[in-house]
This record gives C-alpha cells, sequence and structure tokens, in this order.
C-alpha cells in the first residue's frame, strides 16, 4: 500500500544539513521516552492500589456467568438503568466478556481493571508502532508518533482511569479500533478488521462508522471509488460480514434484555432518576437528563466550546484567590491538550482522508448534542477517542521533514507535561 506516501514536491536537503535537528530530535525523544516510562509507571502504581469495587462490567460479567442480565445489587458505579424492577448495566457486553475469567476466579470484586487495561495500552502501543513503521523508515519518526499518540492524547487518561466501567469501555474500544486498522495496514485482511470492528461496535456503538473508512483503505489500486470489481466485493463482503454477525447480535441481546431490538436501555438511566429529589448543587448532569434528555441541541454549545477551544482551566480560591482550589473537570479542548495535532491541518487530501474526515465529521458531530462530553476528565475530552484513531493514520503523511518532526516533538513534550500538571493539581485538590 502507498498511500501514507506524501510527496511535497519541494527540493530536499542533503542530509548533512539538519545533523543538528536530528540531534536535537533525538535529546527530545529520549525526554519523552523518559516521561513515559514515568506514566507507566503511574498506571503501574494505582493498579497496586486497585480496591475493586468500582467497574460495573466485573457485575455484568457476573450476571453472565450466573446465565442473567441484571444485576442483582447498586451498580457501584450508579450509571445503570431500572427495567422493570430490575437493575441492568446497560453498557455494550465485550468489555464485560474480557472481564469474566478474572472475575470468574476473583469474584465480582475483582481488582485488576488498571492492568487489563495497561496490557491493551501496550498491546495497542505496539499495533500503532507496527502501523506507523510499515510506512516510515526513519524509527525516531515512529518512536515519536507512537509516544504522541498513546501518552499526549485521551489514550494515557482514560487506561489510567480504567478500573471504572466508562473509561475500561474507551481502553478496549480504542484497542479493538487500532486493530482494526492494523489488519488493513499491516496484514491486509479485511476480515480480521471486520471483525475487530464488530467487537468495537459492541463496546463503543460509534465504532461501526468506521467500516467505510477501512474499505477504502483496503483498496490498494488508484481506480474511482464507484468503479466496482470483483476483488472490491470480496474486501467489502470480508468486512462487512463479521460487521454484520455484530449487529444482529447487539439486537438479539436487547431484545432478550428490553424486548425490542433497539432499545439499548440508556433511556432507563433517565426514567430510573428520582425527580422527586432535587439534585445537589452544581450537578448539571442530573438536571440535564431530568429536563433535557440524553441527547438535545441546547448541549451544542458547551460541547463545541470543550472540544475546540477551552484551555486548561485551574482554578483559584483563598482569600486572596493565589490558591490552587481545583481544575475543570470538563476537560481541556483538543488542540490545547494535544497541539501536535495542529500539524493535521497539512494532510494532502487524498481519498482516504476525505472519507476519513467524513466519517469523523459524523462521529464528532453526533456527540456534540450527547448530554455529557466526557465527565469527568482533566485535560483531555475522551469522546474523541471515537474517532481520533481515523486521525492518527494520517501523521505520517505530513510529519516527514527533519523541522516539522523536531517540532512535533517539542509540541509532545509538552503536551505531556501540561497532562502531568493537570494530573498533580487534580490529585492535590482532591477531596
Amino acid at each position: 500500500m502507498t498511500f501514507f506516501t506524501a510527496e511535497i514536491g519541494l527540493p530536499q536537503p542533503r542530509r548533512d544539513q539538519h545533523g543538528g535537528v536530528r540531534i536535537f530530535t533525538s535529546l527530545l525523544a529520549i525526554a519523552l521516552g523518559g516521561l513515559a516510562a514515568l506514566f507507566l509507571a503511574l498506571i503501574v502504581y494505582r493498579a497496586l492500589g486497585e480496591t475493586g469495587g468500582t467497574n460495573s462490567y466485573a457485575q455484568l460479567a457476573e450476571a453472565f456467568l450466573n446465565g442473567r442480565f441484571t444485576t442483582p445489587d447498586a451498580c457501584f458505579d450508579g450509571d445503570c438503568a431500572t427495567y422493570r424492577g430490575e437493575t441492568y448495566v446497560i453498557f455494550p457486553p465485550v468489555p464485560a466478556l474480557l472481564a469474566m475469567p478474572f472475575v470468574a476466579l476473583f469474584g465480582v470484586n475483582f481488582s485488576g481493571f488498571l492492568f487489563l487495561g495497561l496490557a491493551l495500552f501496550v498491546a495497542s502501543a505496539f499495533l500503532w508502532w507496527q502501523i506507523f513503521e510499515r510506512h516510515l523508515e526513519d524509527r525516531l519518526t515512529v518512536f515519536i508518533l507512537t509516544v504522541a499518540i498513546m501518552c499526549a492524547t485521551p489514550v494515557f487518561y482514560v487506561t489510567m482511569r480504567s478500573d471504572q466501567v466508562w473509561f475500561f469501555a474507551q481502553t478496549v474500544g480504542f484497542f479493538l479500533v487500532t486493530g482494526a486498522i492494523h489488519a488493513i495496514v499491516v496484514q491486509a485482511r479485511p476480515w480480521l478488521a471486520g471483525a475487530f470492528i464488530g467487537l468495537a461496535f459492541l463496546t463503543r456503538q460509534m465504532s461501526v462508522f468506521y467500516a467505510p473508512f477501512l474499505l477504502v483503505l483496503a483498496f490498494q489500486d488508484e481506480r474511482p471509488l464507484w468503479h466496482i470489481t470483483w476483488e472490491r466485493l470480496k474486501i467489502a463482503i470480508q468486512i462487512a460480514i463479521p460487521i454484520g454477525i455484530a449487529i444482529l447480535a447487539y439486537f438479539a441481546y436487547n431484545y432478550a434484555r428490553f424486548g425490542s431490538p433497539l432499545d439499548t436501555g440508556y433511556g432507563y438511566i433517565f426514567s430510573s432518576l428520582d425527580t422527586s429529589i432535587e439534585p445537589e448543587a452544581g450537578d448539571y448532569i442530573a438536571y440535564r437528563l431530568r429536563e433535557l434528555g440524553l441527547f438535545n441541541r441546547e448541549y451544542l454549545l458547551f460541547n463545541a466550546f470543550y472540544l475546540f477551544f477551552q484551555g486548561l482551566h485551574v482554578e483559584f480560591g483563598g482569600r486572596y484567590l493565589t490558591e490552587i482550589t481545583g481544575i475543570d473537570i470538563n476537560g481541556t479542548s483538543l488542540l490545547a491538550a494535544s497541539p501536535f495535532l495542529f500539524v493535521l491541518f497539512l494532510t494532502p487530501l487524498r481519498r482516504h482522508v476525505v472519507v476519513g474526515l467524513g466519517v469523523i465529521a459524523i462521529v464528532a458531530g453526533i456527540t456534540l448534542f450527547y448530554h455529557s462530553n466526557g465527565f469527568s476528565q482533566h485535560h483531555v475530552q475522551r469522546y474523541t477517542l471515537d474517532w481520533l484513531p481515523i486521525a492518527f493514520t494520517f501523521l505520517p503523511l505530513v510529519v516527514l521533514g527533519p523541522r516539522i518532526r523536531a517540532l512535533f516533538a517539542v509540541m509532545t513534550l509538552y503536551a505531556m507535561g501540561t497532562l502531568a500538571l493537570a494530573l498533580a493539581i487534580a490529585q492535590m485538590t482532591a477531596a
């Protein structure tokens, strides 16, 4: 495949002209590697202290082991639904299936979700290394790109908090969509890509929109997309069949739980709220669910501002307004938290890029009307992980020249530094 190869069309300078830039970039890479090691150590530290009883997927796994869909106890995270007097963990089932062997061994209070998240994190990093290495000869560039997407985006944050149900689902989902991209780019196995997306759909539903992007990635020839050949039909069928099976499985799962293939159960979170009790002051999520619902256009301005414009927001208090008292739990905008992604504006418009941008617009557009922008989160917008892997595939098209690579490394180091600062402030000001 040649779709990652970029021709800039400018005279290329001799290698020795950039010797100093490469040394500088190498030093930056060493700093990035050291900071990445500290980040991994932080996950291990948190994993060693995990207590269990915080991730509702353990309850769903226990329900599956006992041949039922309901849990007899209140949910660990409180984000469950009540239907006909029964309590349901309504999130899609694959993360629970992943946890089942461990819950079978250690019980519903299994306390190893952070280690599971770390294993998925390492596996995802390995796959992205191979994806980038497939199209870039320079190992230094591959290293910098891999560290950037794993440690300077929401990927690290959701992994670090994968002891809770929402973050664990995103850690699993990121690994699965990464596996799908790897299956196309590195292995050229459309059926495997379809299987990964099918499983990803049963983890994070909007992963199903990856299908057309993967299809275009799989087309190695340069003929128009509407040019139908038997080879292209075979690729499309191989991708579509596993995804179709996953969709039918989800319909059956919904029917078995709620009597309708299209009833996911999310609506019962809203109906389970006790509307006779006034929410606590500042609990805007409860007010939104009570009065506006899961999706509403009223959320657009808030979500768009936090996605595109909000900077790192540290809260100050005290008599002289000089004491740090907290940090915005709604996060920081994507480009403020991960400024190296600005290089994506230089991406040449190849056909897989155009299709990818279309998928990104659909997924991001839907989440802009959702009642939550990823709450709670510090210095990230975690819902962007539903489409960021597509954008990551564009990076080899633009991070090629020595100077761009050096600038990319500088911005990555800045992003990791500010993330570390945000996490430190969140820890210091936690009640």
